[in-house]
Formats: C-alpha cells, sequence, structure tokens
C-alpha cells in the first residue's frame, strides 16, 4: 500500500541544508520514492499550524519508506539535516 513521508522542516544552517538536499534525492529515488512537494510555497486555510519547509514524499510502502530512512545511501544526507534543522517527520499510509 502507498506510504506518505511528511516533513516539517525548520532550517537554521541554509548552506549545510543546501549540500542535503543534493544528496537525498537521488537515495529517494533509489528507494522508490518521489517527491511531491518540496519546500513550495504554503498557505493556512484552517488551524495555527505553521510550517517550515514542507516536504511530502511518496513510496511504494510504508516498510519501503522506512528502508530508505535507515538506509545506509542515506545516512550521510540524514546526518547533514540533523545538524542544518529540526524537522517533524510522519509517515502514513494510504488509501
Amino acid at each position: 500500500m502507498t506510504a506518505y513521508v511528511l516533513l516539517d522542516v525548520h532550517v537554521h544552517d541554509p548552506l549545510t541544508y543546501a549540500q542535503y538536499k543534493e544528496l537525498a534525492p537521488p537515495v529517494v529515488t533509489a528507494y522508490g520514492g518521489k517527491y511531491l512537494a518540496r519546500g513550495g510555497s504554503c498557505e493556512i486555510l484552517e488551524g495555527e499550524w505553521t510550517p517550515g519547509r514542507l516536504v511530502i514524499l511518496e513510496f511504494p510502502s510504508v516498510e519501503q519508506a522506512k528502508a530508505w530512512l535507515d538506509s545506509p545511501e542515506y545516512a550521510l544526507a540524514k546526518e547533514l539535516r540533523h545538524s542544518a534543522s529540526t524537522a517533524n517527520m510522519v509517515v502514513v499510509e494510504g488509501v
């Protein structure tokens, strides 16, 4: 079943985060994922949530999304993301 990873990223080191943005996409693709949204314009329609950089990824399954996140190929990119930003991340099954 398709799964979606949602990230609400607050970048505090744009230079390091720029390195992350170069490294992450090939690994996402290698694990069957694709970007549906990647930091585009975001408009609040209801509530008080004010996301930073909103990213939405689609994977073939929750298991595949977790495999990507924990993969050795993503380790350096994840380290850069952690050092350059804070984020909330969830995975949800599609319908």
